[in-house]
């Protein structure tokens, strides 16, 4: 007799990835184990749990996020009773219209599709205890922490294919599973486990060449976000990039992003009183740290080590093992300048789901899998690949206050910001299709290559800074020169290391 009992589920990792498939995989009536080395979150609430929660495995648990729209629309569709859990634990969501741009605003009229355009804003501790309080109040899911996994369970099938089983722990227990998932994070040891089996899997990495500087705030009794008003409360300034990030029961996070080149300002940064000297310097963030705002509540938390990374688990179509799936960080890491790595494991983890209802076959599902994964995020990996590689140039040739760039450089620029930019900033429609890139609901650039959106841009070129003079965003802060003058800091340092070294 054919085997009805429905398949079980061994998961490695009860992060954001690990969460997202059981919160894919519970209501197929599959019954899933997590085993997860860190501690379980302690009593208490949001506060409790950003305080003292212990997740050596995640080491951007206390750095700002994003929740983009695409990982939104999912559990407002998917999972309602988990959207409204995080709105009773104080997440808030931000409307397309939040975010329009002070010139956009009088001509903005609400399209349909615009409701799709709303993000979650939550601090990462507190969205992983909510969705991890849902998934655990499924009777087929079971969570066990500080189990320390020290192995893959894996033989041969008749084949000669490689075949995962379970995973072992510390102490010589074997968790079998008919299905293994990864949901391990950046840190997995999944892929040393395979390579150790005789599996080769082929991978794209490269480093992203900027590190991550963290503060968390919280707004004083009565206060409320400031206005956006002219200066934006993110942007870009070749030598540091800086970001708001509103947070759930009147908390907020900054962080400074500093490119690898800027050494003097990433070894200084980490410093709170360095931290809170660059924000009281930047338009977009002063209004946000003042203190008769707010207050700091942490530390500054930095984060290195930070690399794109893609994995081929079944290169050609032969998948280099069965029965095993890789979720989140472990298959496919990511730039958090983007705010895509949640989006991304959470749209694996619901991929996953709809494959492994497709088909029975151990090998039709790992191709499925690995081609569905391909078609759906390799667009925006690819996207934000391009992008990290120039934001790097950038901030090594800015670095010389003699370098001058090649024409067609000056010549794409003044295409994104005479052209792009301003027309953005003029056209409601333009915004729209954007932000829709931005937020994974549309792939990234179509919108760019479209006719009338050349068009568009082309009339801002011809019309000329002049007339446009309006469109354009106010000062996101000061020069390179002047930022270090003001923070005491050696300006050349980094330019004569770098010279030397080459």
């Amino acid at each position: 007799m054919p085997d009805t009992r429905p398949e079980s589920v061994v998961v490695l990792g009860a992060g954001i990835a690990g969460l997202c498939v059981a919160l894919a995989l519970a209501p197929t009536g599959r019954t899933i184990t997590l085993l997860e080395r860190d501690p379980p979150p302690p009593d208490g609430g949001a506060e409790a749990v950003f305080d003292h929660w212990r997740r050596r495995g995640a080491s951007q648990l206390r750095h700002s996020h994003a929740f983009l729209a695409r990982l939104r629309k999912l559990i407002a569709t998917e999972h309602p009773a988990l959207l409204e859990a995080l709105r009773a634990a104080g997440a808030r969501e931000l409307r397309f219209a939040d975010g329009l741009p002070d010139t956009l605003k009088p001509r903005y009229v609400p399209h349909p599709g615009d409701e799709e355009m709303a993000i979650i804003v939550s601090r990462r501790t507190t969205m992983e205890l909510v969705i991890r309080r849902h998934v655990e109040a499924a009777s087929n899911v079971t969570i066990r922490s500080d189990a320390f996994v020290t192995g893959l369970i894996s033989d041969r099938d008749d084949a000669g294919r490689l075949t995962a089983r379970g995973f072992t722990l510390q102490d010589g227990e074997a968790v079998p599973g008919d299905l293994v998932i990864d949901a391990g994070g950046r840190a997995s040891p999944m892929m040393d486990w395979l390579g150790d089996a005789g599996a080769i899997i082929p991978e794209t990495a490269e480093d992203c060449a900027i590190l991550y500087y963290t503060r968390f705030y919280e707004l004083a009794a009565g206060q409320g976000d400031p206005p956006r008003g002219r200066h934006a409360p993110n942007g870009d300034l070749g030598y540091l990039k800086f970001g708001v990030f509103p947070a759930d029961n009147g908390t907020f996070s900054v962080t400074l992003a500093v490119p690898e080149v800027e050494e003097t300002m990433r070894t200084a940064v980490v410093r709170p009183e360095i931290f809170d000297a660059i924000c009281a310097r930047l338009p977009g963030l002063a209004a946000w740290t003042d203190p008769a705002r707010s207050a700091p509540v942490s530390k500054v938390y930095a984060m290195g080590d930070l690399q794109s990374r893609w994995r081929e688990m079944a290169p050609d179509g032969a998948p280099v093992v069965l029965n095993a799936f890789s979720v989140g960080d472990s298959l496919v890491r990511t730039n958090p300048l983007y705010g895509r790595g949640c989006s991304f494991a959470a749209i694996e983890a619901h991929a996953l789901r709809d494959i492994l209802a497709d088909t029975a076959d151990p090998a039709g599902r790992a191709v499925a899998y690995s081609a569905r994964v391909r078609t759906v995020l390799q667009p925006f990996y690819d996207d934000m690949r391009d992008q990290d590689r120039a934001a790097a140039r950038r901030a090594a040739h800015g670095l010389d206050p003699d370098y001058r760039p090649p024409w067609r450089a000056r010549l794409m620029r003044r295409f994104i910001e005479d052209g792009v930019g301003v027309a953005i900033r003029q056209d409601p429609e333009l915004f729209r299709a954007a932000m829709r890139a931005f937020h994974m609901l549309e792939p990234p650039r179509v919108w760019l290559n479209r006719p009338s959106t050349l068009a568009k841009v082309g009339a801002a070129l011809v019309r000329g800074r002049k007339a446009n003079a309006r469109f354009y965003p106010a000062k996101a802060g000061p020069g390179r020169l002047e930022m270090f003058a003001g923070l005491g800091l050696p300006a050349e340092a980094d330019l004569r290391r770098l010279k030397a070294a080459a």
